[in-house]
């Protein structure tokens, strides 16, 4: 008779294992693809930034995210909600590839150029090209603070004639 408690609980925490496994599946389910411009991996990124001549990374980040995480050497940031009023300044005559942190604004941003007639390589993440292994994100220094900056500034106007 003491085995059947031990089996009920033993199937009880078998049940609890399941419902937690489905619970860390759902994030994954929300993060799935659902955009037409194909996803980059980090071997497929390196390739486009080795013909520079060609690409225009279109960095779609804030400010703050572009110093805490980084980005690419050279790219034109344009957040996502000012795009469709910033597309003269982008060239067509670059393949572009958008970034964001985990690459699903790169994703709507890369459809939305694409209807617009860009010709789009695809979408990354910074934060996944670097997991998989990528080295070309550069980490921003953030600048002096104002206070500092000021006074520097004062101390030069000082010493000019």
């Amino acid at each position: 008779m003491k085995f059947l408690p031990t089996l009920a609980l033993a199937a009880l925490l078998g049940l609890s294992a399941v419902a937690q496994a489905q619970t860390a599946a759902a994030p994954a389910a929300a993060a799935e693809w659902k955009y037409k411009t194909p996803r980059l991996k980090a071997a497929e990124v390196d390739a486009l930034l080795a013909q520079p001549e060609k690409l225009l990374v279109l960095d779609l980040r804030r400010p703050d995210e572009l110093i805490k995480y980084g980005s690419f050497p050279v790219y034109l940031n344009i957040q996502n909600s000012q795009l469709e009023q910033q597309l003269a300044y982008l060239p067509r005559d670059r393949v572009i590839l958008t970034v964001s942190n985990h690459a699903q604004r790169a994703g709507r941003a890369g459809d939305i150029l694409t209807e617009k007639g860009f010709k789009v390589a695809g979408a990354t993440g910074s934060e996944d090209y670097e997991q998989e292994g990528g080295k070309a994100v550069a980490h921003i220094q953030p600048p002096a603070p104002r206070a500092q900056a000021a006074t520097e500034g004062t101390n030069v106007a000082a010493r000019q004639p």
